[in-house]
């Protein structure tokens, strides 16, 4: 308790120096002094105390952000903070130049563009969330770890259906749920184990990039209209190409042995798992339909499937409910035994009944939090002035395509949601196949290190000790020639 209570009072004196120190140096700078000479909305802040002190606390979120491992403190936590502290200089610098109108209207325009985004993943995670809760996840790793399917077979099965299951599942859920398919036959044929893992990232990862709900910069891209929803699918082959070369080279070294033999407890799909997988694939139907011809927002039809699914869920309730009360007369019946051991707690004896609300609350509000901050961030960063010398630095001097590129480089090392924020709000000049190629980079770019991308940073914790950040830098350079020749499959196929 000691402890605790002194990390809470240091906290608080740092955040009150910070504080002081601000106000201290804002008070001393001539920014007071300042007269104006130009119009409002021509205010350039990059090279001003206003500028360089949001870069610094952008910095130093960030860096907090990166050692999320070493910390174990939640990535959520000190970008939202650094959103808001970056706000108050841009609103405090603004109004010292005579603008008082100018930060607040570009903060609403985030927080409504964020709000967007929010209620589209909120749904999409309570969607793949009730499938976990129903046992359908569950229900396919079991299948496989049944079969006695060979590790060079499991090595293979997994990465495919890595590939073919994030592009409408995310990515982290994905990758966990093969992971526990490599972990459980891999024993100890550790080199397995190794590159299985890392061929489930890449596979993950470049799944996700040839659909809109496959990550969330595909899902921004999409939003915003860059790219229509049929589109996404010309990076098809090149995803493809990005996944397929690592993992022909890395499977060389797959031990040519048998599985470990693995007791595993048959796992049954619950009631309703079928048809919640049914109404996801109808609500991402009408979000597309609603996007594409009516030219509704996509969260709309989102939305709209997430509350047929309450109703859905109104109706398992009820369902299980009546099991319940009637569970000690019809417990004679196989189908009602089931139902009876699915309600029930996994290490009690207590029954419940289902609750929606229950599975909402296990959405990752981490990732969402997060999200929230980078939005905010980079929204507040664009309004100094600093994406659009970034642009003009990037695009006006490299080029697209090689800035395009560049930018999964970044992202291997930067997370790719802001810099994916941040190139949709540059808004460079570019046309469709250069706005693929950009989503095409920044979807696949993580993969090049373990901390690149969410699938990476999940399965170093479920394979800890085995896959490591050190482990799959080995195979960077074969990752690294995938990325290379998936960026010429699509300049060869779609062209610039």
């Amino acid at each position: 308790m000691k402890r605790i209570l002194s990390q809470h009072t240091t906290i608080s004196i740092l955040v009150l120096l910070l504080m002081l120190t601000l106000f201290v140096l804002v008070v001393n700078t001539p920014a007071w002094a300042f007269t104006i000479d130009k119009a409002p909305q021509d205010i350039d802040l990059t090279n001003t105390f206003f500028g360089y002190l949001s870069l610094l606390i952008f910095v130093i979120g960030y860096l907090f952000v990166l050692t999320e491992e070493f910390t174990r403190l939640r990535k959520s936590k000190p970008i939202i903070v650094a959103a808001g502290l970056i706000w108050l200089v841009v609103g405090i610098g603004y109004a010292l130049h005579g603008d008082t109108e100018t930060a607040g209207i570009a903060v609403r325009h985030n927080i409504l563009e964020y709000a967007e985004l929010f209620l589209f993943l909120l749904a999409a995670m309570t969607f793949i969330n009730m499938m976990e809760e129903r046992n359908v996840f569950a229900a396919l790793r079991s299948w496989l770890v049944r079969k006695d399917f060979s590790i060079l077979q499991i090595y293979w099965i997994t990465g495919t259906l890595a590939f073919f299951i994030s592009p409408l599942a995310d990515n982290l859920s994905t990758a966990l749920l093969m992971g526990a398919v490599v972990l459980a036959v891999g024993n100890n044929y550790l080199k397995f184990v190794t590159v299985g893992c890392i061929n489930i990232v890449v596979a993950a990862n470049a799944g996700g990039a040839f659909s809109p709900f496959g990550d969330i910069t595909t899902l921004m891209v999409w939003q915003k209209g860059m790219v229509q929803f049929e589109e996404f699918f010309l990076l098809f082959l090149p995803a493809l190409v990005n996944w397929l070369v690592p993992a022909l080279i890395m499977s060389r070294v797959v031990e040519k042995a048998p599985p470990a033999r693995h007791q595993e407890h048959q796992k049954q799909m619950k009631r309703g798992g079928v048809t919640i997988i049914l109404l996801f694939l109808m609500t991402i139907a009408t979000s597309v339909m609603a996007h594409s011809i009516l030219n509704l927002p996509p969260v709309l039809g989102m939305m709209t499937g997430l509350g047929v699914l309450k109703l859905y869920g109104y109706y398992l309730s009820q369902h299980e409910a009546a099991i319940i009360d009637h569970g000690h007369i019809h417990h004679h019946h196989k189908d009602n035994i089931q139902d009876m051991r699915d309600i029930r707690g996994d290490h009690t004896d207590v029954v419940r009944r289902f609750d929606i609300f229950k599975v909402v609350e296990r959405a990752s509000w981490d990732t969402l939090m997060f999200f929230y901050g980078v939005v905010l961030c980079v929204g507040g960063l664009s309004t100094l002035g600093y994406l659009a010398l970034l642009s003009d630095t990037l695009y006006g001097s490299l080029g697209t395509t090689w800035t395009n590129s560049l930018i999964g480089v970044i992202s291997a090392v930067i997370d790719n949601i802001p810099v994916m924020f941040a190139v949709l709000t540059m808004n460079p000049v570019m046309n469709t196949n250069e706005w693929l190629l950009v989503t095409l980079t920044a979807g696949v770019g993580g993969s090049l290190l373990s901390i690149g991308s969410a699938a990476g940073i999940a399965l170093m914790g479920q394979a800890q000790g085995t896959y490591t950040f050190m482990s799959h830098l080995k195979w960077s350079w074969a990752i690294a020639l995938g990325y290379v020749l998936s960026i010429l499959t699509h300049l060869w196929i779609n062209g610039t």
